[in-house]
């Protein structure tokens, strides 16, 4: 290995450390002082929201850019409204996706975001007659009956006098009588000669103040009113008020705002979800450097500097994107680790291999780094192509862990295969690396016969299936969560222990007895989920029928039917595609007959974990699937492994039947399958346990599928290619 190799690579791997740690340092601050790295929703607590712009009533030409300014509108509404770092995007022709870091009064955020906010002035009709006609259902040509919010209703003439568009300020201050708040307005010039005129002309009679379809105020007009101002009086509160007058100042919505979707998380259990996500992230990382460095010793410490800067590199990749990170991107990042540690497993082994057969330090480095690349290439490859689908048809927490996935796969590529060949260069050069001391699992390669129990395999894994859907079929619409079926997931937590039947019987009061209410975990935290639309009614009453025993809003889901087909959609595209997706590479990188094996242990992977989900009695939900799609990565990987064996031995020539290659093939690489599996097995242990409610459905998912990968990869992927016609002659 020459001086100028050595040179240039620790300068770039200087270089690349240098920019990761200056794009990542502070990765998270404080309020006062924000890191590099926002904090999702479901960290910091806040709300989500998809918003549709309802132009059904508009003509074709005022629809043209109805969502661009019903964007506008709602940026001016949040900046005022105080919102720190706000995101707000476009999704599709009529959609707004908007989320509130920190909010935590939803009730008032819904009521600024939705209220289109159209103010309107018209003269009230003083024939005590006509509203009684009115009232009675026989509204007169010429005019209109609305509610008052001051009680009763009122009729007025149709003719709108004024209109909100001439509005330049809006404020609050206090009427002097009973020091209430009101609402002031200030017209421009053409604004203020209209209300001087309309004053003018109505002295002596009422002019009704009407917001969005309701009569907020209809003082007596006493004399003309040049100046330009005018306030509205009401039933306000100072919060009611403030957002009232920054809906005014901000401008009326060109169409009705429809809430599609919302996701709400309590500040509680983001305190929590931040609590029990670094716990997990310590706790998996640090059991894995322990590991290796017990196992592999001075290896497993280098492995451990690589792993160490998979992670900053990819904290500097999320700064530098402006990514956020979310509790799911937490898991992306840790479960990273535990799969990175994949490749240096790989190579130590294929280390031992090329030592055990008498080379030297330095050629069994060189042998076993060139041996393991192309089975590392791919294995992170079909990895690569589940998290990029996933990214593609994910929202939000999914969208993050789908970019914290890739993100740290292409670290790993990184720091596993150049940076560790490169600190092992260097020590070899310097003599200071004559061997590669390793603690041995099996000290001799098994000869144990798979093919012998295939077919009893091939039917207890239908068995098992078969018994999977059978509990999925019968649960029907229980069987997925709310993004799925539309309606509403609501969680309280209650300051003293409270009874299932005792919250049934107050919801059955209201018409929701029938709601799936459900506790959670061991503590008085309570789960309901009912229809869309029910969480203000619901909260309503639980404050009035238990209001000694206090509860807080931890988090809330609410889907329109629309949206939760859509995600159905979604997810069934996402299977499929990344099934496609790795049966081509597959296909590509072996043949066909490889290609099948590979996607019918996958399909096996996919269809016992939903199947065990089902039987658990969880949901098959948003985290699931993206817990499902990771796992078609992880499988694919333990038969790539085991695929590239075979390939390698068939081309060496080696004198054997398919099968004994197939046999062989599986024992060689069977030391490395336990102890991949088994990192990655308490990594995801560490999510289950110290992760938190929010993530441990992803992680039950996906340990019942790192151990259903392991199995399928031994037990049908290698052993279907024997079945495979032709495959039994010799070789």
């Amino acid at each position: 290995m020459t001086q100028k190799s050595l040179s240039w690579r620790f300068s770039l791997i200087a270089i690349v450390v240098a920019a990761c740690f200056y794009y990542a340092i502070p990765p998270f601050g404080t309020p006062q002082k924000p890191g590099k790295i926002k904090l999702g929703l479901d960290l910091q607590g806040g709300m989500h929201l998809l918003l549709r712009v309802d132009t059904s009533k508009l003509s074709e030409k005022a629809k043209e850019d109805a969502t661009e300014r019903a964007m506008e509108i709602i940026r001016n509404r949040i900046d005022q409204f105080g919102v720190a770092e706000p995101s707000i995007q476009r999704e599709g022709n009529d959609r707004i996706v908007v989320q509130l870091p920190g909010v935590t009064d939803r009730e008032r955020a819904l009521s600024l975001l939705g209220k289109t906010a159209l103010l309107e002035f018209k003269v009230v009709s003083d024939d005590a007659g006509l509203l009684k006609e009115a009232i009675a259902g026989n509204v007169p040509d010429g005019f209109e009956l609305h509610s008052s919010d001051e009680g009763g209703q009122i009729l007025v003439e149709k003719e709108t006098l004024l209109t909100g568009k001439h509005i330049t300020n809006a404020g609050v201050s206090f009427e002097s009588n009973f020091n209430e708040p009101v609402v002031t307005l200030e017209f421009n010039s053409e604004g203020g000669k209209i209300f001087s005129d309309i004053t003018g002309a109505n002295v002596g009679r009422r002019i009704a103040i009407i917001l969005d379809g309701n009569v907020q105020s209809a003082p007596v007009v006493n004399e003309r009113i040049p100046s330009g101002k005018a306030q509205i009086t009401g039933r306000f509160n100072i919060d009611a008020a403030n957002d009232l007058s920054i809906a005014l100042r901000a401008g009326a919505l060109p169409a009705p705002i429809i809430v599609e979707e919302e996701r709400s998380v309590g500040p509680s259990l983001g305190k929590d979800s931040i609590q029990q996500g670094i716990s997990a992230s310590l706790f998996g990382f640090g059991a894995v450097v322990v590991f290796m460095m017990i196992y592999y010793m001075f290896g497993g410490l280098v492995a451990s500097i690589a792993l160490f800067l998979n992670v900053v590199i990819t904290l500097a990749a999320l700064s530098y994107f402006h990514a956020t990170l979310t509790l799911p991107g937490i898991a992306g990042t840790v479960l990273t680790v535990g799969m990175a540690v994949d490749a240096n497993v790989l190579i130590f082994e294929r280390i031992r291999e090329e030592r055990a057969l008498g080379k030297p330090m330095a050629a069994a480095l060189i042998a076993g780094y060139n041996k393991a690349f192309l089975t590392i290439l791919d294995t992170h490859s079909t990895t690569l192509i589940s998290s990029g689908i996933l990214y593609y048809i994910g929202t939000g927490p999914i969208k993050g862990f789908a970019l914290t996935l890739a993100i740290g796969i292409l670290a790993s590529l990184f720091t596993s295969v150049f940076v560790t060949r490169a600190i092992f260069d260097l020590l070899i050069s310097k003599g200071g690396l004559k061997n590669l001391k390793m603690l041995q699992l099996l000290n001799y390669v098994p000869k144990i016969d798979y093919l012998k129990v295939r077919k009893i395999c091939y039917i207890g894994s239908v068995l098992v299936i078969l018994a999977g859907a059978y509990f999925f079929f019968n649960r029907g619409e229980k069987m997925f969560g709310v993004e799925f079926t539309g309606g509403t997931m609501q969680e309280y937590r209650f300051t003293q222990a409270v009874s299932v039947d005792d919250i049934r019987k107050s919801l059955d009061q209201i018409g929701f007895g029938t709601a799936t209410i459900q506790k959670v975990g061991e503590g008085n935290d309570i789960m309901i989920r009912a229809g869309q639309g029910s969480e203000t009614t619901i909260q309503k009453k639980l404050t009035q029928d238990f209001p000694q025993n206090k509860h807080e809003l931890l988090r809330l889901e609410s889907v329109g039917p629309v949206v939760g087909k859509e995600l159905k959609v979604k997810a069934l595209w996402a299977v499929a595609l990344a099934l496609l997706g790795i049966w081509i590479y597959i296909v590509w990188r072996f043949d066909f007959k490889f290609a099948f094996g590979a996607i019918l242990s996958l399909f096996h992977d996919a269809l016992v974990t939903i199947g065990f989900v089902a039987i658990s009695g969880r949901e098959f939900s948003v985290p699931v699937l993206a817990a499902i799609l990771t796992i078609i990565g992880f499988s694919i990987n333990d038969t790539i492994v085991i695929f590239d064996r075979i390939r390698e031995r068939r081309r060496a020539g080696t004198k054997e039947t398919f099968a004994e290659t197939v046999n062989t093939s599986i024992n060689q690489t069977l030391p490395r399958t336990i102890l991949t599996t088994l990192t990655v097995f308490m990594v995801i242990l560490a999510l289950y346990f110290k992760g938190g409610e929010v993530i441990n459905d992803f992680a039950f998912t996906m340990l019942v599928g790192v151990i259903s990968g392991t199995y399928s990869t031994i037990y049908i992927a290698a052993p279907v290619l024997i079945d495979w016609p032709g495959s039994k002659k010799n070789k």
